[in-house]
């Protein structure tokens, strides 16, 4: 997603393997694994929180719950593309532990509210420099010291001797420091604290937010309170907080904008401004602190805390933790002998719980997309950190198999948003802000898939008003003269041909909800301009290309190059290789263009087998390479998928099978690319299960190659989705033949209608392509339904 900062390209390869080996009845992935270690009521033990920390995943590793509010975890950095979120496993020194983080993000903000425990003298109010240890409040670690697991975190801090302890509920973050005997131990709370432009000089050293506005409270001896505004990637948010500690401070001593006041002082504003806590400890001592969070007020964070942890059991808030995630987490049940995949598996649905994020207070207020204060309707719920442009693809299409009861909920906050907000429909919303990262609306295609999936609880034609103006009226980001011309020309507009390609999907989704609130006229309109994507395919050369208003190519062109221009002028996070496969919704249609089906699948061989050298001006996001495919962006994901529309499964299958082998592994690095609020895991998570939805607007599945031996999913209503693979294994990545029901299966997709209405889908492996299957016309997946 989005990058801001230049990094080194993290290139890896994969080739499809379709070695024989003699046919087993039984799963030949290895021998099986001790399963005591494996028990099905404690999913959590396979959760490695540190997946994703290291190389360019940026995940953090703190402490939440699902989709909580507070994501409290430990910064380790503050500038640079390297710590969006704040941590990054290379580093050896943590500045403190902070509220609010993104995961797995391109562009950085957050890190609300700094604590960090400290002794010594003298007070640190700065973090210093990580080179010098000592000349802040920043310390040591090692990550042997270091342990984690869903909704818990800790780490003993090296220059103090002291261990910190993190978990926290949903809005509630809760803090316990084990501190050694010293008169001067004390707390740091930093307000200035927060994610910074790696070039920002002096700021970028200290990590200091750019913040318009901060306040601060003394609340008799044990409570803390205030708030800020902060102007960064979600320009204009407001959080505010209330602190509270268990054991009573001796004082309270404030630095604002640089300028310590007088002891004492229990309030203060500035932009820039630290708290010291001082605890003068006699001797060891353990010192809890919770700290409630809300948009609305501090009045609500300290109502949030009242709500959600009334008193001091750290260890019960931990369990309650660990038990909400047990409890996700077995929405999803898998059987397989290879604790890599149960590792990674598990990792991976960790990571698609952490985003949406609920924002609204206990009592139902909540900052919208106005900055205005809002009262929801009994029972709703307000949610932030919606990635749309990455989770369209894979996260939520999964939420609608697995997290069925929460979709409703979640495009309603979409919908609401796009009322509230004097930008029209959600693009990259954060904390009741529009940060307009990306392009496209692809809230209209979360909000489409709903429809056309069943999900109730929705105003669908509501929501088409709100999306016919974009559609049809709004002045955004080139839509006039899409409209106009039916191509966004690129002697106008920056990224101009992905914008045209992806508008057009956007017309694909906007189309099915004016059929849903039978605006037929505007249907057939939008249906139509759905297909303004062969206005930028350049049959001479059958590649995706700039075009001038004039309606000439623009020169000069390179199909790994960004642009006629270069730097990224024609594409986003992608180049005319990758965004020549751009098409979800109409492929039949699309492979016509190339002259059928043979010429379609030999252009996406040509895909795979380039060379994956990409110009010096690259987007650091086109990562994972396989030719010119990238796994570690989400423009390709749905690429090894087509073969399928060309009655070529097999293909599907086998590539499928390498990228979730070559570019998924439980380590720190183990991921490609970035994270992407859970849309990079999604992808895992969808493909190990054999299932990929191309165009999640159809309500269709494509079928790829399952890693699971069986994996059980609680669909909804009480009923249960089995898959189950015969006869699987590392060699054996191709189906041979499928039933669902019972009843033998020939086509290469199924409906998400069948499977949500529970039943058995049973494939057999092979070592060998069956070329035959999901080859008929009438077995491939259908398109621009």
């Amino acid at each position: 997603m989005r990058r801001r900062f230049s990094r080194r390209a993290f290139l890896r390869s994969a080739a499809v393997s379709s070695v024989a080996v003699a046919a087993d009845s039984r799963s030949s992935w290895g021998t099986p694994t001790n399963e005591s270690k494996y028990e099905p009521g404690r999913l959590t033990e396979w959760v490695n929180i540190f997946l994703g920390t290291g190389g360019h995943g940026h995940c953090y590793p703190g402490a939440t719950v699902p989709f909580g509010m507070v994501q409290l975890s430990p910064d380790t950095g503050t500038a640079g593309w390297d710590h969006c979120s704040g941590y990054h496993h290379d580093d050896n020194s943590i500045v403190g532990f902070s509220h609010t983080h993104l995961s797995g993000t391109g562009a950085g903000d957050l890190m609300d509210f700094l604590l960090m425990p400290a002794r010594g003298r003298p007070y640190h109010t700065d973090p210093g420099d990580a080179a010098v240890p000592g000349s802040g409040y920043r310390s040591r670690f090692s990550h042997a010291d270091e342990a984690a697991s869903p909704g818990y975190y800790s780490v003993l801090l090296k220059d103090t001797g002291i261990k910190a302890e993190l978990t926290a509920t949903c809005r509630v973050g809760v803090h316990r420091y084990h501190f050694p005997a010293d008169r001067n131990s004390y707390f740091v709370l930093d307000l200035a604290h927060g994610f910074v432009d790696s070039t920002e000089g002096k700021a970028a050293e200290l990590g200091r937010a750019k913040v318009l506005s901060a306040e601060l409270h003394v609340v008799g001896n044990d409570t803390l309170t205030g708030g800020r505004r902060v102007s960064e990637w979600a320009p204009g948010r407001y959080l505010y907080f209330a602190m509270k500690f268990s054991k009573p401070f001796t004082g309270v001593g404030i630095v604002a904008d640089g300028r310590p006041l007088n002891p004492g002082t229990p309030n203060a504003s500035g932009t820039s401004l630290q708290a010291v806590v001082n605890y003068p400890l006699e001797r060891d001592e353990t010192i809890l602190v919770k700290v409630g969070l809300s948009a609305v007020s501090v009045d609500g964070a300290l109502r949030n805390i009242d709500a959600e942890v009334p008193g001091w059991d750290f260890d019960g808030v931990r369990a309650a933790a660990d038990k909400a995630w047990e409890s996700e987490l077995s929405r999803a049940t898998i059987e397989s002998p290879n604790e890599e995949f149960k590792w990674t598996f598990y990792s991976s649905m960790y990571h698609s719980l952490l985003a949406p994020t609920i924002f609204h207070d206990v009592d139902g207020q909540y900052r919208g997309m106005d900055l205005n204060v809002h009262q929801l309707p009994e029972g709703g719920k307000n949610y932030s950190t919606y990635s749309l442009w990455d989770t369209y693809r894979a996260l939520h299409p999964l939420y609608t198999l697995v997290q069925r009861d929460k979709v409703p909920e979640m495009v309603n906050c979409l919908v609401r948003m796009g009322e509230e907000s004097p930008d029209g429909p959600p693009v990259w919303p954060l904390q009741g802000v529009e940060t307009g990262c990306m392009i496209g609306y692809h809230s209209a295609v979360v909000v489409a898939e709903a429809h056309e999936k069943g999900i109730t609880g929705v105003d669908y034609a509501r929501a088409y008003k709100l999306f016919r103006k974009r559609a049809m009226v709004d002045d955004y980001r080139g839509l006039p003269a899409y409209r106009e011309l039916g191509y966004v020309p690129c002697d106008e507009e920056w990224e101009a041909v992905s914008k045209t390609l992806e508008y057009s999907y956007d017309d694909w989704a906007v189309a099915h909800l004016a059929g849903a609130a039978g605006a037929s006229e505007d249907k057939e309109l939008l249906l139509k301009r759905s297909r303004n994507y062969k206005n930028v395919f350049d049959p001479s050369i059958q590649f995706m290309r700039g075009k001038l208003r004039s309606g000439a190519w623009a020169d000069p062109f390179d199909p790994r190059g960004m642009g006629h221009f270069q730097k990224w002028r024609d594409f986003t996070e992608s180049n005319s290789w990758e965004a020549t496969f751009l098409n979800q919704h109409d492929v039949k249609e699309y492979m016509t263009l190339f002259g059928g089906d043979p010429q379609f699948v030999a252009k996406l061989d040509h895909l795979f087998n380039q060379s994956s050298e990409l110009p010096p001006d690259a987007p650091p996001d086109i990562a994972g390479m396989v030719g010119q495919y990238a796994q570690g962006n989400e423009p390709d994901h749905h690429v090894a998928y087509l073969y399928a529309y060309a009655g070529q499964a097999w293909k599907t299958q086998a590539r499928v099978r390498s990228l979730l082998t070559t570019f998924y592994r439980n380590a720190p690095d183990g991921l490609a690319g970035n994270e992407d609020c859970g849309q990079m895991s999604a992808w895992f998570l969808m493909s190990a299960m054999g299932l990929y939805a191309v165009d999640p607007v159809s309500g269709n599945y494509v079928f790829g190659s399952p890693l699971f031996d069986r994996v059980t999913l609680n669909v909804g209503d009480g009923k249960k989705l089995v898959i189950q693979a015969i006869s699987n294994g590392p060699d054996r990545p191709y189906v041979q033949s499928m039933s669902w029901n019972g009843a033998d299966y020939r086509k290469s997709w199924i409906r998400h209608a069948d499977l949500v209405a529970g039943g058995t889908l049973v494939f057999k492996m092979g070592t060998r392509p069956n070329e035959s299957f999901g080859a008929a016309l009438e077995e491939r997946p259908p398109s621009f339904v």
